[in-house]
């Protein structure tokens, strides 16, 4: 019994910060107070400090200052026709100077620096990587039933890429933070935890249910151990929560949407080819909202039918 509720106690702390979590990456470029924080987890200013640092591992504040950080490392490779001043404004800096300062603590490197050696190794790996198929591995096309453009491609596990215009979704989620590549006992276990919880309510009958994994960070960026993915299931707006199951929205928008079939050992791979080798012949860069993997099919034969989403806008 004392078990039990124990373990209650923890998820309700867990959802709690989640939520936070949840608050502080979509106002992420607003300047957030400590009592503001605190009501958003529902503690008390004086108590959320401590069990912030308790549950993520940083001070709320540390965190902050790391997905601002991130976010401009980011942009720095995906957007280099920005200005680092811009690009500190946009990723929530306010000072360009302590941008600075805190780009090359966390980094090792000022910003400029940083932005070139990183461009210069991106595009060494896109030589190295199939050189016999940098040329003519990309056409696209406008395709007149779907009034969008879609792209043909030699790659043996992509079967598609358009640009769609996804819808908001509500979803229910549950959360893991740390590393998560090719941990497939990881991703099970998230899977069946969410589902041992939506089965009872119903949710897993709906007729249009969509299952998702969110990538919160770039894992060329940020530290293995800090590394926060979602994996979710579309529910209705009203849908109640409770626990270590949380609700947000995905917002909508345009996308890049790509589908690929692989096997457990393959996703990497997958996403690499989208951010070597698609984006930079596409005409398009990332928007700034998290990308997710989107999945419409049962696996079948220890094959997964994956569509790899990104929020995108035109170079």
């Amino acid at each position: 019994m004392k078990s039990n509720t124990t373990q209650q106690l923890l998820s309700e702390y867990k959802s709690r910060i989640n939520k936070t979590l949840d608050y502080i990456e979509i106002n992420l470029c607003n300047q957030f107070t400590l009592d503001e924080l605190a009501s958003v987890a529902s503690f008390s200013k004086y108590h959320f400090h401590r069990i912030f640092l308790g549950v993520i591992g940083e001070t709320p504040f540390q965190f902050i200052t790391r997905l601002r950080l991130q976010k401009a490392g980011t942009f720095l490779i995906m957007n280099p026709r920005l200005s680092i001043n811009d690009i500190a404004i946009n990723s929530g800096f306010t000072d360009i100077s302590i941008f600075s300062r805190n780009f090359k603590h966390h980094f090792g490197q000022a910003p400029s620096v940083w932005k070139k050696q990183m461009l210069e190794k991106s595009n060494l790996s896109q030589i190295k990587s199939n050189p016999e198929k940098v040329k003519n591995e990309l056409s696209v096309y406008f395709c007149k039933y779907s009034k969008s453009l879609k792209w043909r491609t030699n790659m043996e596990q992509n079967k598609s890429i358009e640009i769609k215009q996804l819808p908001d979704m509500t979803v229910a989620y549950v959360r893991h933070i740390g590393p998560y590549k090719g941990d497939e006992a990881l991703f099970q276990g998230l899977w069946n935890k969410l589902f041992a919880w939506a089965g009872p309510k119903g949710l897993l009958a709906q007729t249009d249910l969509i299952s998702l994994a969110i990538y919160h960070d770039d894992p060329n960026i940020t530290e293995d151990m800090k590394l926060r993915t979602s994996i979710c299931l579309t529910v209705p707006e009203d849908t109640m929560v409770d626990g270590e199951v949380g609700k947000m929205k995905v917002e909508g928008g345009q996308y890049m949407v790509a589908r690929f079939v692989v096997n457990a050992t393959e996703f990497a791979d997958a996403w690499q080819w989208v951010y070597a080798k698609w984006f930079p012949e596409s005409g398009y860069q990332p928007d700034d909202k998290p990308c997710f993997e989107m999945y419409t099919e049962e696996p079948k034969d220890n094959k997964f039918t994956v569509d790899i989403c990104v929020p995108v806008k035109p170079l």
